[in-house]
């Protein structure tokens, strides 16, 4: 391998990533249906993540990668400098066969005190691992998705500090990897905690990169963080949903809104059906780029080249895809209790939905719940994890069947991701 493409970005990782990372933390509980402070957020309002300069074990460069191959080998640089600061016995915790069944059950859109999580907590490791761990991530993501993440950590660090949730985990992240990292063999970085589920399939003979399945999540919509700046992690995603919606007609919308909103929770099986709504066929040019670029979101999370391959084969079946939407239809997170929505084809599965409660963790003056509280998941129904294990049904608490906590991604019948939004979406859970 070689070792000049392992890089850090001097703005990253930022002041409350690093601080989450070195407290104990605490895990948001159980969703309850609790109703949470209404909070005015004009559209206006754009990302801004707080930023500090990034020291890591790994050596630097400042060239980003653009090619698959650059992307795949500098993660795996990144990887093997972060087992590198790791004794046997870590290492050993950290690392999975490939083909290793956990990798389907060990991440979800519960808790980390519900659902174990694979590898090592971010939380027990020194600053250097701890560096070392995250710069594994930038290498893998590209800004965009990097800042993204940056913003859903730090906003359970900001409820860490801010809610009155009575928890003692939030902001707890694992890091695993599945097979060994390699430019030449394929592995895959799985990385999350309760808002957060990357799964990153690398593989250098085929040279592939998929994130399907990932999970992203965010509460609160919208918070001030230590530089007294305001973050929203979401607007990009939401800006998007709504650029697609308004680029509709009249007719198109009907359409979408009286669709059944379908559902799969992370973690669990599901038969991906596409349910009732609006047919990619039904759209014009632009109105498919609108939704690639929404879908973009999770599935395009790495450098231009995987990113143009994945668009590539979810556009070629974009018009057996159907589109579903529920809730609000208006991007004003001050009224209503959010939007919910489904893309549904033979090469992408999207669901996002809004949590109608705050799981526990209210902050006066700020959304936790609907807007505020956002669960979501991206599937490939033809080629999750790559292809290299089929997903196992969960249990407990792990994806959502009986005993799930009320509010979140899972409460009721198995696959669904929590209340039943307005417009009666189904399970489409095995």
């Amino acid at each position: 391998m070689s070792s000049t493409l392992v890089r850090t970005r001097t703005r990253r990782p930022a002041v409350w990533i690093s601080t989450v990372l070195v407290s104990t933390g605490l895990v948001l509980g159980a969703c309850s249906n609790d109703s949470s402070a209404d909070e005015s957020t004009s559209t206006a309002s754009t990302s801004s993540a707080s930023s500090s300069e990034s020291t890591t074990a790994a050596s630097a460069s400042t060239t980003d990668a653009t090619t698959t191959e650059e992307t795949i080998t500098s993660t795996a640089e990144a990887a093997q400098a972060f087992l590198d600061t790791l004794s046997d016995e870590e290492k050993e915790t950290v690392l999975y066969d490939y083909d290793d069944e956990t990798k389907t059950t060990s991440w979800s859109n519960f808790p980390v005190t519900f659902v174990e999580r694979a590898g090592l907590n971010l939380a027990d490791l020194t600053d250097e691992q701890k560096d070392a761990a995250l710069n594994v991530l930038e290498n893998l993501l590209s800004d965009e998705a990097y800042e993204t993440v940056e913003g859903i950590m730090n906003g359970d660090e900001y409820l860490l500090e801010n809610s009155n949730s009575t928890e003692d985990s939030l902001g707890q992240y694992y890091i695993a990897f599945f097979g060994d990292p390699s430019d030449t063999d394929a592995f895959e970085v799985q990385f999350g905690g309760h808002h957060l589920g990357i799964n990153a399939s690398l593989d250098g003979s085929e040279g592939t990169i998929t994130f399907a399945p990932t999970h992203l999540g965010v509460q609160p919509a919208v918070y001030t963080d230590a530089d007294g700046s305001e973050v929203q992690p979401f607007d990009g995603i939401y800006t998007d949903a709504f650029a697609f919606f308004d680029s509709l007609t009249e007719e198109q919308q009907e359409t979408l809104t009286s669709g059944d909103v379908t559902m799969c929770a992370p973690g669990d099986v599901c038969d991906f059906e596409t349910g009732d709504g609006l047919s990619g066929a039904d759209l014009t040019d632009e109105q498919k780029e609108l939704l690639l670029d929404l879908i973009a979101s999770w599935s395009e999370m790495a450098d231009e080249e995987s990113n143009a391959a994945t668009r590539a084969e979810i556009e070629a079946t974009l018009d057996e895809t159907v589109i579903a939407w529920s809730g609000e239809t208006t991007y004003d997170m001050s009224s209503g209790d959010g939007i919910n929505f489904s893309i549904s084809g033979p090469n992408v599965y999207v669901a996002f939905q809004a949590q109608q409660g705050s799981a526990g963790a209210d902050v006066d003056g700020v959304s936790t719940s609907g807007w505020g509280h956002v669960h979501t998941i991206y599937r490939d129904p033809s080629n999750d994890y790559a292809g290299s294990i089929e997903q196992q049904e969960a249990s407990g608490m792990g994806g959502g069947p009986a005993g799930g906590a009320p509010g979140e991604m899972g409460e009721g019948a198995p696959g669904e991701m929590g209340d039943a939004p307005a417009g009666g979406p189904g399970s489409d859970s095995e």
